[in-house]
Order: C-alpha cells, then structure tokens, then sequence
C-alpha cells in the first residue's frame, strides 16, 4: 500500500486506492495531499491556545487549502508541496503568537525537500486517525464535510463574503482530528459540521445573488454558433464574470460546461451576448467534449480527468486547480489575465456540434417562490403529488443510470427538484410540465443545493406543517465528492429523514456507524 484513499465513490472496490487514485491522482500527490492536512491540523492545534478565534487570513488560507485536497482539483504534486510550506510558515507564525512554548510533533515538524515530505506524509494518512474503526469513521466524515465547507466558502470569500465564525469552527473540527474523544461526541461534530454546512452555503447564496443577481428562469443552447470559442467549466462564477468581461468584443464566444451551466441564470452574466450556451454534459465526458471543441478550455475548480495530449497545450487551469504539464492563470495585482487563451481562440476552429435544442433552468429558490401560488394551487389540486429531489454529482458507475430511469418512469402528477451535474442524467429528456410548470426544476449547480433546502422548508411553511418530513417530498442523492458529503451534513442537521443515496454508501463509513445513520436518519441505498 503507497496511498490510502477512499473519499470519493469511484475509490478502487468501494474500500479505497491503494496504489493510483481511479481519478487519475498519483500516489506522491496523494500522499502530499493528507501531508498538507496535516499541517492544517498543527495550525488548528495553535488555534485551539486562542479558543480558534484567530486573524481571518489564517481562516481564508485554510480554505484554499481544503479545496486543494477534493478529488480532482489538483493532480500537481510541486503545487501541493508549495500549499505545505505556506502552511507550514503560517502554522509557525501561529504558534508564537498563540501557542509560544507548547511542543508537540504537529507544531515541531518542518518541511524540508519533497521526498522528505512523501517520508513524513505516512503520519498523515486517514488510517492513523484512530484504532477504532467508527471514530476513524467519525473523523472522515467531518474531514470531508470540511473539504466541502472549505470549497463553499472559497467560492463566497473571492466575492468578498467570509464569516470569522465558519473560520473558527473549521479550525475546532481540524482539531478533534488531534484528539481521542468519546463516540458521541463525535457524532455531535458530524452534526454540528452539517450545521456549519448549512452556513456556509447561506453565505455562498448571498455572495452569488449580491454580486449577480437572483437566478431567473432561463432558455439555454445546447448547440454551437459559428465563431471560436472558449470552454470554462467547474464552478468559479468569479473566474466566469472575468472571462465574458475580457472576450466582450472580440469575436470569441463563451460556452459553459458540465457545472457552469448555472452561469446562463444569473442576469448580470446571462447579459453578455456572446456567452454562446452550454457544451456537452457533465465531468466525466469531459475528454471526448474538450477534444471536439477545438477551442481553449479553462477549468476553474474540480472536475478535471486525466488531461489528454490531444488537447493538453489549449487546456488551462486556475484558482485551487492544478494539473502537471498545463498553464495555470495566475492572480497578479489582484486580476487574472485571461488574454492567452482569448488569442488561443482566435487561431481555433469553432466548436463542433454535439446537439441541438435547448434545456430550462434557474429554478433558485427566490425564482421558485415567485411561483409559490401556482406550485400551491397545483399540489391543492393533485396535480402535483411528489416533490422528488434528485440532485448531487454525476459519476461513471452504470448503476448510475438508475436516475435517469427514475425520471422516465415517475408517475406526470411527480416534479424533479435537482441542483449539480447529477441533473445531466436527466434534464435533456423531454418530461414536459404540470400547468406550466416543468417537471424539471433546475436550481444550480451542487453548491447551490441550498436552495432545495431552503424550498422544502418554504413548503413546510406554506402548508403549515410542524414536520419537513410530512411534505410529499423524497429524496434521491448521487454522491461522487466531498461536497455532497457537505450537503448530505447540512439535510441531516435541518431534520430531513429518509435519504436515498447511491450508487453506493461511502467506502470511510463504518457498518457501526451506517447502524447511526440507518436508526437515526433513515438513510438507504438507491434501488
């Protein structure tokens, strides 16, 4: 065993990778990842002297640093070495001003070379978290709903929205990674991570309607225009508004791809004319979609595979994602220059034409309650009987296939709730609508899945119920990453019972712990 690794779905057997991660991470980058972890937790360590009430740089550094970690963000080994280092330098300007004089191999250690750090990354693995099998559980469970925290409150903090209190909780959570505490009070973290999920996805939604606006009700194309291109995917709607701001004029079109669709919703990006429409389908495609675009592709955040030669010198990446061997847009002086790709597309041939047609969406919660009357009036009525939320990350496992059946096969009188690119399985299939209404309701993308939330608890409100679990709602979520690990926290602490979750449960939960979460939430597999 040269890596441990089991914090996505796809992870080798559903027990963990072992030698290569199945998303195409190398064991070294692997193992520098859990490194850089662990020098999270030393500086929570030197938080926990000050009650991880500490300066808000510390906080925005941590993170970047969690995004770094999620599955398919960075596969660059020198970049993640250079995370560890910075963490390291700020863990010991932590320690003298919080934690002078305590000693403790978390604070003491030093990063020297990178073969060097490999050697200390074999402290670092999930498997020395603990003896016992459920804690370890336990301690997973939270690490990966930090992950997803850390990338939620990335998204909201470069649209200036950050929260010292989501900074402070994050550092105690790190911290219980240090400890040995009761069984129970572990599950008390998992929930209170849920309740931090919660949030932290609060304060996305209000970074992302500050800066543009209320998602609206919104056409988009699915087919190509005649001009060159530029493809951005991932989930950076910062990174989004810069490039249209930069091609406006230059007779490049913008299209989105897989989790940027949700871009096209909102009105001050939606008002650029030459954002064209949206390419393709969701991550795992990616390869056979970047290669018949024949323009640059820009990939803000997660989701990159395995980087084709084919494509490789018009692929670019920015922000937390990192891949070996392509161009990364740096920031400087405060702005990225996107001008090398936009010259790129200017030498490229347009997009070739996957599909035609258009898909609906912008199904926010604001959006939806401007239609509360005729939602109401329709479920009075028995023209709407089952609210169905399908929603999370879509993946390559055919068993996954069992969504896109579902949606086929729902009774007319059921409407599909869904938010991230588990929607992909779905939303080109034509379901029609109940009075108007479409059967699919689009609400974003994964990290917008707060809006589901917020929609249910809107119901409950309307139809005077004292329980969520009493409206005509089921719940079917695809998991692939850490921040459907961040969402399925956050329904848990709001009280929502009865999730189905698949393909499979996640290979870190313990048969003592899936006991918890089957008695205590009704959580089932799909099927």
């Amino acid at each position: 065993m040269s890596m441990f690794c089991n914090q996505c779905q796809e992870t080798l057997k559903n027990q963990g990778c072992t030698m290569r991660g199945v998303c195409g991470k190398s064991e070294s980058t692997a193992n520098l990842q859990d490194l850089l972890v662990y020098a999270l937790r030393g500086m929570a360590m030197a938080a926990s002297e000050r009650g991880y009430n500490v300066d808000a740089k510390y906080g925005r550094f941590l993170l970047r640093s969690l995004f770094v970690t999620i599955t398919n963000v960075n596969f660059d080994e020198n970049s993640v070495s250079e995370y560890i280092k910075q963490a390291l330098e700020l863990r010991d300007e932590m320690k003298a001003a919080y934690a002078a004089g305590v000693s403790h191999p978390l604070l003491d250690w030093s990063a020297a070379g990178k073969e060097e750090m490999l050697a200390k990354a074999k402290d670092a693995s999930i498997l020395k978290y603990s003896e016992n099998e459920d804690i370890r559980s336990l301690k997973t469970i939270i690490l990966y709903g930090l992950k997803g925290i850390g990338a939620y409150g990335e998204h909201a903090a470069v649209l200036g929205k950050e929260s010292k209190e989501i900074y402070s909780f994050i550092f105690e959570a790190l911290d219980a990674m240090n400890k040995e505490m009761p069984t129970d009070d572990y599950v008390k973290m998992v929930l209170k991570t849920g309740e931090y999920a919660v949030k932290v996805m609060a304060l996305l939604d209000e970074a992302n309607t500050f800066a543009y606006g209320h998602p609206e009700i919104t056409k988009v194309s699915i087919g190509v225009g005649t001009k060159p291109g530029i493809l951005i995917s991932g989930h950076d709607l910062k990174d989004m508004e810069e490039l249209l701001r930069q091609t406006d004029g230059t007779g490049v079109d913008v299209y989105t791809h897989g989790e940027m669709l949700p871009a096209h919703y909102y009105p001050a990006l939606k008002k650029y004319s030459h954002l064209k429409g949206n390419y393709g389908g969701s991550w795992w495609k990616q390869a056979e979609e970047f290669e018949s675009f024949n323009g640059p592709v820009l990939m803000t955040t997660n989701c990159i595979v395995p980087v084709r030669e084919s494509y490789k010198n018009r692929f670019f990446t920015t922000g937390e994602a990192a891949y070996p061997g392509t161009r990364h847009i740096e920031v400087k002086n405060g702005k990225k220059d996107f001008s090398v790709i936009i010259e790129l597309a200017k030498k490229c041939a347009p997009p070739k034409e996957l599909e035609t047609g258009e898909i609906v969406g912008g199904f926010a919660h604001n959006q939806l309650m401007t239609l509360a009357d005729k939602v109401v009036a329709a479920v009075k009525s028995g023209a709407i009987k089952k609210f169905v939320v399908m929603a999370g990350c879509d993946g390559r496992h055919k068993e996954r296939s069992y969504f896109t059946e579902v949606a086929r096969n729902l009774p007319k009188e059921a409407v599909i709730l869904t938010a991230g690119c588990a929607k992909y399985r779905y939303n080109k299939l034509k379901l029609g609508d109940i009075g108007g209404i479409p059967r699919v309701l689009d609400a974003g993308q994964c990290n917008d899945s707060y809006s589901l939330a917020v929609i249910a608890l809107k119901l409950k409100e309307i139809f005077d119920l004292g329980d969520v679990n009493r409206l005509p709602i089921a719940f079917d979520i695809a998991w692939y990453e850490q921040k459907a690990v961040t969402v399925l926290l956050a329904l848990l602490y709001l009280g929502f019972k009865g999730i189905r979750l698949g393909p499979t449960l996640p290979a870190f939960i313990s048969p003592g712990v899936a006991k918890v979460l089957v008695e205590n939430f009704g959580i089932r597999l799909i099927g």
